[in-house]
């Protein structure tokens, strides 16, 4: 366990340079979770783009142990999916910072509630993913992009670095019924930005 979670970080610090800070958090029952914090300093105001800097918050300790289905009486200990998770919002907008609780919640919630945490998942937090956020639930992306996927040695499965996109509570309604395609449809369709801590929700049918 502590080899693979080695190797994750060293993973996040190649991809998203060194952390600014991190927290951990332990819930009974379960291994303990960090969440990293890393400032994207290439979208600084300094650099001419205009958009600000961007925050990245990556769990980790999520992949220490594979997800199994709920319904295996003996979860096999080496084979089932590995995953972190990674939120990414513009920083200064707002306390941002507040996200590690929820983002530790649901890094432990296939531990807890024996989950299996995979792209096109909604994930429900239960309050604000941080104070004043119009967001309570979030969409599970899909893997490969920010971070890749780093491979194990077999039989362990690769670790999936699953990027989380808040949604609005009239998105993920929207999404449970048309489904995570239609959703991410709509947002590139009408050029939302994914990363605005404070967006309202898009327009939807």
């Amino acid at each position: 366990m502590a080899e693979v979670l080695s190797s994750v970080e060293a993973r996040l610090r190649s991809a998203l340079g060194e952390p600014e800070a991190r927290a951990a958090m332990t819930f009974v029952g379960t291994d303990r979770i960090e969440v990293l914090r890393f400032l994207d300093p290439g979208q600084s105001p300094e650099s001419g783009d205009g958009e600000g800097a961007v925050v990245r918050y990556a769990t980790l300790g999520m992949s220490a142990r594979p997800m199994a289905d709920p319904t295996v009486v003996v979860p096999d200990p080496d084979r089932g999916p590995r995953a972190e998770l990674i939120l990414s919002v513009r920083a200064g907008l707002a306390d941002t910072d507040k996200v590690l609780h929820p983002l530790a919640v649901l890094a432990a919630s296939p531990q807890v509630e024996g989950l299996v945490v995979s792209a096109g998942a909604s994930l429900e937090v239960g309050e604000p993913l941080w104070p004043g956020a119009p967001f309570s639930s979030v969409l599970v992306g899909e893997s490969g992009g920010l971070v890749p996927d780093l491979e194990l040695a077999a039989p362990l499965e690769p670790v999936r670095f699953l990027p989380l996109l808040p949604m609005t509570p009239n998105e993920a309604a929207w999404k449970r019924v048309k489904g995570a395609q239609a959703l991410q449809e709509r947002w590139l369709a009408q050029g939302t930005d994914l990363r605005d801590p404070l967006r309202g929700s898009v327009a939807l049918d």
